[in-house]
């Protein structure tokens, strides 16, 4: 049985090469399969992000309900991200000896399937005391944190399998608007099933989204050139091939992650900037309305801006650094990050007019999309051998969902013990969560600056 599930998802073996009537027929062959596969990786883990983000929009009708409480609702959120650190780590090890559309397609299944029933037991709350219901929802998220973890590895190997160096950076940027699209799907379809229904209908729209996602990358994602008869991309981009690289073994290859101190460091600084950014994306709602007085809906659009912006950032910064820096994303990185801090500090401290903090959201969005992209995968693969890149996003991932999953812990122990019961209505002091969340933003764009500038072309 073992054997036969590993052979499942064993990497595709080459097929016969196939023959074309010119090379231009085989350029336009590849390039449409490498651009179905792009399409289905990005679009189809944008549906994984709402398989993940959904229970943010429903964190504020949780408490009201009376089902879990803030502290409660960080411990369940942590739980994924903790599972979803481990998994990505482990994952993108074994992704990279992988069939990459089974792996994908398998962990968005399981994820679907665990919404679909943490949808099911919302149903149940008021039958269930809340110590009891904290520990099924952890649980069950945690699980789906690991069918989480087998989404990026997948989706940002096939970008290594079907691109040269030279495009990756564009291509990568332009991927990496999945999360923000995720998101924005999140907020805007989960929320309205949320404020027209129910928080446990948000769990049901959640699983439809990751059937969709389903689908797509069953039909068009594909595995590597090789499995349809065609060259490596090294072979099909014209690439110099480094004959040490090429002579080693895939788990040889990976090895050289853990011994590049530069890997090290982004990981770190990743792991800062996810603190500040699922700040925003787990806690920026209940703030806006505790805050700020902010309504259900409001809060709702106002934070997806962050997400929809993002889009933006992410979609150019690939392309930007490779062209006006020439591959070096340090630059970019600490301006970006530098816009991160100013756009967090006016959401915190700016006021509760509506305008300031949409324009808060909208220098967030743009700011935390290039940082993901850079920070959270780019900047490291850029410096690994093309067959380590699921290895290297593994250990950028588990310092980054470590950090987030001590940070939901943290900040729900923060705004609850910072709250006040006057006449049976609870009062928060957001201002120490606030200096947490900052802190961890100013240490993300430092940490990079002590890496020396890498050509994207001296990685092989």
């Amino acid at each position: 049985m073992l054997s036969k599930i590993r052979n499942f998802y064993t990497i595709s073996s080459d097929a016969a090469p196939r023959e074309f009537a010119s090379e231009q027929e085989q350029q336009k062959h590849y390039k449409r399969l490498r651009m179905q596969s792009f399409v289905a990786a990005t679009l189809g883990y944008s549906l994984y992000y709402v398989c993940r983000t959904g229970l943010n929009v429903m964190k504020k009708p949780i408490i009201d309900s009376g089902t879990l409480n803030a502290t409660q609702l960080g411990v369940v959120s942590s739980a994924l991200l903790f599972t979803y650190a481990v998994g990505k780590f482990v994952n993108g090890f074994v992704a990279d000896h992988c069939n990459i559309k089974r792996f994908m397609f398998t962990g968005l299944c399981i994820s679907a399937f665990v919404n679909a029933m943490m949808g099911i037991m919302g149903f149940t709350s008021g039958l269930i005391p809340a110590t009891v219901m904290t520990v099924c929802f952890a649980v069950m998220w945690g699980f789906n944190g690991w069918a989480q973890s087998m989404g990026a590895p997948p989706a940002i190997i096939s970008l290594s399998r079907w691109f040269s160096l030279k495009e990756r950076g564009t291509f990568y940027g332009i991927f990496s608007a999945s999360h923000n699209l995720g998101e924005f799907f999140s907020f805007v379809f989960v929320g309205c099933l949320v404020a027209f229904f129910s928080w446990q209908a948000g769990f049901f729209g959640s699983a439809i989204a990751g059937i969709l996602g389903c689908i797509l990358i069953y039909f068009y994602l594909h595995d590597h050139p090789g499995a349809h008869g065609l060259p490596s991309v090294e072979a099909l981009s014209h690439e110099h091939v480094n004959k040490k690289t090429a002579s080693m073994t895939t788990g040889e290859i990976q090895k050289m992650v853990f011994r590049t101190p530069a890997v090290w460091i982004l990981a770190l600084a990743s792991a800062f900037m996810y603190i500040s950014r699922y700040a925003i994306n787990g806690w920026g709602m209940l703030f806006l309305q505790e805050a700020k007085g902010y309504s259900q809906e409001t809060a709702t659009w106002v934070i997806s801006i962050n997400a929809l912006l993002g889009i933006l950032g992410t979609v150019l910064s690939g392309w930007f650094s490779d062209k006006l820096f020439n591959g070096d994303r340090k630059i970019p990185a600490l301006i970006f990050g530098i816009l991160n801090s100013v756009a967090l500090t006016l959401f915190f401290f700016g006021g509760n007019a509506l305008w300031i903090n949409i324009m808060a959201m909208v220098l967030f969005g743009i700011a935390i999309g290039v940082l993901i992209c850079f920070l959270g995968g780019l900047m490291a693969i850029d410096i690994v051998p093309r067959r380590a890149t699921g290895a290297a996003l593994g250990l950028v991932g588990i310092f980054s969902y470590v950090a987030a999953g001590i940070q939901d812990v943290a900040s729900g122990i923060l705004i609850d013990g910072h709250s006040t019961l006057v006449d049976g209505v609870r009062h928060y002091d957001f201002l120490p969560v606030c200096i947490f969340w900052l802190g961890a933003s100013v240490l993300s764009f430092i940490l990079p600056l002590f890496n020396s500038k890498r050509r994207p072309d001296e990685n092989e």
